[in-house]
């Protein structure tokens, strides 16, 4: 019994899609606006150009306001429209101490969880020895 091959003209190849590395999205809390600074760099390329939306993986609006924002703190002179080596290493030293807080905040995050088991443990078997204790007083009870 031969296979029929011709059924696999129609299914597509499976092709392997790298995943872009995305930047750290924007937080609920952080607002949109020409003074925010440390936002709006990292929105900018090495070149000074905005990056797009499909590679900031922003949504339309925020990406409105963003591109709005940036162009505002161009004109007074708060970012430079062509970036320079100065503002690069600042968005550099931001993305690390960024990366760092998140990884503080897992490691904590852990520690907390960890610590609730061991309380939850700890009741357990404070459980388990006060039911054995009580069982044995009964026993003995029982006895006289």
């Amino acid at each position: 019994m031969a296979k029929d091959n011709s059924k696999q003209l129609f299914f597509k190849s499976k092709r392997i899609v790298n995943k872009r590395v995305s930047l750290p999205k924007i937080q609920p809390g952080d607002k949109i606006d020409y003074k925010n600074i440390r936002l709006l760099i990292r929105f900018i390329s090495q070149q000074g150009k905005i990056i797009p939306r499909r590679v900031s993986k922003v949504t339309l609006k925020q990406q409105r306001l963003i591109t709005i924002a940036i162009k505002k703190a161009r004109i007074l002179a708060l970012l430079p429209f062509k970036n320079n080596a100065i503002l690069f290493k600042l968005k550099r030293a931001q993305i690390a101490y960024e990366k760092k807080y998140l990884q503080d905040l897992k490691k904590k995050r852990k520690e907390k969880r960890n610590r609730k088991i061991r309380e939850q443990n700890k009741s357990k078997e404070q459980k388990k020895v006060q039911s054995k204790v009580q069982n044995k007083s009964k026993e003995q009870k029982k006895v006289q």
